[in-house]
């Protein structure tokens, strides 16, 4: 199978995940504060990725001289990442803060352009504006005029650049260890920092019902282990551009997993945004 098909099936796999992520933690943070909620579910993402990367014989240990490496792409691609989108949720809807969240393409395609080279070729400048077409489409009437809103605005844009600067930098330097292992030790150290300002917190764990505990399973298995590991793999087969253009489908099904689950709104808006994004990750295939 071709790399850039294998590619687009790990990206598939990624985005259909991370998009109901974004309703499942705006749930959960109806029951418990936003660090503590990282904590557990890191945690349970870490020690379940740390037992498939030994189930499958990798090295767990990182090469000394990959400690550097190992770490930035933790503090650029985990950390802001989990603690901006939290944050970003306890001022906005699920919708709004995955739409301004996933404005990253543009980013990355500009931060890709000089530090790796890859050119902002008249294809791929189209299907840039098809895609961030469908989010600005998306975004009509989403956001209001609503100055308490501007600290969920601030840190959706946080997650947005900071995420594009780990996309380009990983790129161009990867983690050179086994890729099971090397995500296990990013939730983890990643999840760290996290944890320790959850200490701060006052979490009450009886009033967390089942349902709760069920996504807080679901947050740290499947947009953790399953999702970054496909995730990392997909950017290896794929230019940093491109990848990052598929991530746009993330904020359009993101907002149909908040329709179903949050009963946000879903109508011609959200539907005509949503084929112009698809349209724009369909000609980013193309190169």
């Amino acid at each position: 199978m071709p790399s850039e098909v294998r590619g687009f099936g790990y990206l598939l796999i990624t985005t259909t995940t991370w998009c109901l992520n974004w309703s499942v933690m705006k749930f959960v943070l109806q029951q418990l504060p936003p660090f503590s909620m990282r904590a557990v579910s890191g945690a349970l993402g870490a020690a379940v990725t740390f037992a498939v990367a030994a189930r499958l014989g990798e090295k767990i240990a990182p090469p000394r001289g990959q400690w550097p490496i190992l770490l930035l792409s933790t503090f650029l691609n985990f950390t802001p990442f989990m603690a901006f989108a939290l944050l970003a949720l306890e001022w906005l809807d699920a919708t709004e803060a995955v739409i301004i969240a996933y404005t990253l393409p543009l980013w990355a395609a500009l931060i890709a352009w000089p530090v790796l080279g890859e050119p902002l070729t008249p294809r791929r400048l189209v299907a840039l504006a098809l895609g961030l077409g469908g989010v600005i489409v998306l975004m009509g009437g989403s956001l209001q005029a609503d100055w308490h809103k501007l600290p969920g605005i601030f840190f959706a844009f946080c997650c947005a650049w900071s995420f594009a600067l780990g996309i380009v930098l990983t790129k161009r330097t990867p983690v050179a260890m086994p890729p099971v292992a090397a995500v296990a030790w990013q939730i983890g150290l990643g999840t760290a920092p996290l944890a320790g300002l959850a200490l701060f917190e006052h979490p009450v764990w009886g009033s967390v019902t089942p349902l709760g505990w069920a996504a807080l399973i679901y947050m740290g298995i499947v947009p953790l282990t399953i999702a970054y590991i496909s995730w990392f793999r997909a950017l290896r087969l794929l230019p940093a551009s491109t990848a990052a253009i598929g991530t746009l489908l993330v904020p359009l099904f993101g907002v149909l997993s908040a329709a179903v689950l949050l009963g946000e709104p879903l109508g011609p808006r959200q539907m005509l945004a949503l084929a112009l994004t698809v349209g724009g990750v369909g000609l980013a295939t193309r190169g």
